[in-house]
């Protein structure tokens, strides 16, 4: 058996390991998590059960009621709980990385473990509060830094950790906001940075290590290409985004520019 056999083996069960080791751990901490975030709901419940009531009736009647409430505070829980366990785990998206998959390194198993606990939220919890200032809240908590009046109204935001929304951002429905894109086998990662009173219309893809300046408005269904600067107090659309101007003279098509 040569040395290089040898090496391929090795690394080969270095990376079963590994995987072995990630899938552990999520089903562990995640677990976890979700039993915490179900706790108060039994303990309501076995409150409510040994409840007695008027009458039959009433009782069916009082616990039909209470299962909306009890799923509204288990995603609640939840999403207090998750950033905890991501944050006291240390599992983030990393800055600026370029991962290759096939090396399974801890780097990107942390940020695989971090994105289950984001879809876990985003599946149990999002639908009830995206769009409102408890999402907001839970994106801060799971690392996102976002400043005042920020409202993200999509489930498909990903990588908090690489997301910095300035005051007034307004995310519209569907719109993808990703730390990440894969390319040639590489996990590569950048921030996306949104100043002031940045707004995204529905359904617009903005890809890894964008910039957007103040008062920038991107249109619905518009592509923004990674490493994008997008001027503050302009206008952009189109797949990819193209700066909008003023508008032009009578018969005359007005003119852009792509974006830089």
């Amino acid at each position: 058996m040569t040395t290089d056999s040898i090496a391929g083996r090795a690394g080969r069960l270095t990376g079963a390991w590994r995987v072995a080791w990630t899938v552990v751990t999520i089903c562990a901490v995640q677990g976890a998590v979700c039993g915490l975030a179900v706790l108060p709901v039994m303990l309501l419940w076995s409150r409510l059960i040994g409840w007695q009531g008027p009458g039959p009736a009433t009782r069916l009647l009082v616990f039909s009621l209470m299962v909306a409430p009890s799923y509204v505070l288990f995603a609640l829980f939840l999403m207090g709980l998750s950033p905890l366990a991501t944050k006291l785990t240390g599992w983030r998206t990393p800055p600026r990385a370029d991962m290759r998959i096939a090396d399974l390194d801890w780097p990107l198993l942390d940020w695989v473990r971090y994105m289950v606990a984001i879809h876990i939220v985003r599946f149990f919890a999002g639908t009830l509060f995206r769009g409102s200032p408890l999402w907001t809240a839970y994106l801060r908590l799971n690392g996102a830094r976002l400043g005042r009046r920020v409202y993200v109204n999509s489930l498909a935001v990903s990588d908090h950790s690489q997301l910095i929304f300035e005051d007034d951002v307004v995310i519209g429905s569907d719109v993808h906001v990703s730390g990440h894109t894969v390319e040639g086998g590489l996990v590569k990662t950048a921030p996306v940075r949104l100043g002031d009173r940045v707004t995204i219309g529905l359904g617009t893809v903005v890809n890894i290590d964008v910039e957007a300046g103040p008062d920038c408005q991107i249109g619905a269904l518009s592509l923004v290409p990674k490493h994008s600067r997008l001027d503050g107090g302009a206008v952009y659309v189109g797949i990819p985004v193209a700066r909008l101007t003023s508008p032009a003279a009578p018969g005359r098509p007005p003119a852009d520019r792509p974006c830089s």
